[in-house]
């Protein structure tokens, strides 16, 4: 069952009690959930404690996968979520699409734009995402994209690091306590490489196929130029055999004819690779 209304057990109340406290000084929440465990787990946790004031935001578009999407309609019918289906608009933006080093600001301006119209129909609404302290030592474009539109993220006010959710996530026996971090579909792409609806298929395809064939949990798929290259685990690499690549390279041919071939990364999986020339 997807649904689970969330029960406290130590540790749980000291972190519960300190997001509490953060969402209590945020009037009307109006949650971007993209279906990852840090926006989900903070829509979850909202709605239990003020379901009156939460609204949740989920967008769809090339770039999330179907798979999340599910995962937020199931949650939203189970739990009685307010959910608003939004279609943020980034795939308009030629400056999303050229796909540059700070692609995510353009991603999550567009998309905090159109969360901001929902906000507006709330008497002192606030957009809130899912950011959290960990995140602040990454490199976050997307960060600069929420500070100019006021956006609040009450992880980060609570003073919660990734472990710190997973922990409540834990805690709380939710379904999705351990699901693997994905960001978007479009950070698959080597910077400068067009963001495109059939590259992003192509990549879901892919990695979608490595784990139905080996059970990875952990897989990037990413495109530079007219190649599929694997990323995965050190001890994992023994799993990308020849002949699954080459069956990748024809999947992913099926939804992008310009690729032509698949390989394995040389390096092991490393979170952030296609990001090339960051300041």
């Amino acid at each position: 069952m997807v649904s689970m209304s969330p029960k406290p057990s130590a540790p749980v109340p000291d972190l519960q009690s300190r997001i509490h406290a953060a969402l209590d000084r945020i009037d009307h929440a109006v949650i971007a959930c993209s279906g990852g465990i840090d926006s989900t787990l903070l829509a979850l946790v909202s709605h239990a404690h003020a379901p009156g004031r939460v609204t949740v935001a989920h967008a769809i578009s090339p770039a999330v996968p179907p798979e999340a999407t599910a995962r937020v309609r199931a949650l939203a019918e189970a739990e009685g979520w307010t959910l608003s289906v939004v279609q943020s608009g980034e795939f308009q933006d030629e400056n999303y699409l050229s796909n540059p080093v700070n692609r995510c600001y353009f991603c999550k301006s567009n998309l905090y734009d159109s969360l901001t119209q929902i906000a507006a129909a709330h008497d002192r609404g606030t957009v809130v995402s899912g950011a959290n302290l960990d995140d602040l030592g990454e490199y976050r474009p997307g960060l600069d994209a929420a500070a100019e539109r006021g956006v609040r993220h009450p992880w980060i006010e609570a003073e919660f690091t990734k472990e710190d959710i997973r922990t409540l996530a834990r805690g709380l026996n939710v379904s999705f306590a351990e699901l693997p971090s994905s960001p978007c579909l479009a950070s698959r792409l080597y910077t400068g490489t067009r963001v495109t609806a059939e590259r992003l298929r192509a990549v879901h395809a892919c990695e979608t196929r490595i784990k139905e064939q080996t059970g990875l949990a952990v897989v990037r798929c990413r495109v530079r130029g007219d190649q599929i290259i694997v990323e995965v685990g050190d001890a994992d690499r023994t799993a990308i055999t020849a002949r699954l690549l080459d069956d990748l390279a024809t999947l992913a041919a099926t939804q992008e004819p310009g690729i032509v071939s698949a390989v394995l990364d040389g390096e092991a999986y490393r979170p952030g690779r296609a990001f090339v020339g960051q300041k």
